[in-house]
């Protein structure tokens, strides 16, 4: 088992910044894969970025170039800096991490952009 829990959310005006953290414990051992998805109400939960192991960030088109996700293995913890944000980026964001072929979600963190 997989705990994951997010942080960081909150109200800025549009092309501010926010830092969101997800801190993994339980069996972290073999998370390979990790990453942030986002839903808005009424919308479809999304992918927005995705990283493995030390590797570099994949990210959906929506939030490249604004957005940088990271993680830091001793901390077993992965951020996602979201610069420049924009009203449409309001969602609640979830961390979800990869083990076994199963996916971990957290409780997720309300981020909300004001025009």
């Amino acid at each position: 088992q997989v705990q994951l829990v997010e942080s960081g959310g909150g109200l800025v005006q549009a092309g501010g910044s926010l830092r969101l953290s997800c801190a993994a414990s339980g069996s972290i051992f073999s998370i390979n894969t990790m990453g942030w998805y986002r839903q808005a109400p009424g919308i479809q939960r999304e992918w927005v970025a995705g990283i493995r192991g030390g590797g570099s960030g994949n990210y959906a088109d929506s939030v490249k170039g604004r957005f940088t996700i990271s993680r830091d293995n001793a901390k077993n913890t992965v951020y996602l800096q979201m610069n420049s944000l924009k009203p449409e980026d309001t969602a609640v964001y979830y961390c979800a991490a990869v083990q076994g072929g199963v996916t971990y979600w957290g409780q997720g963190t309300q981020v909300t952009v004001s025009s």
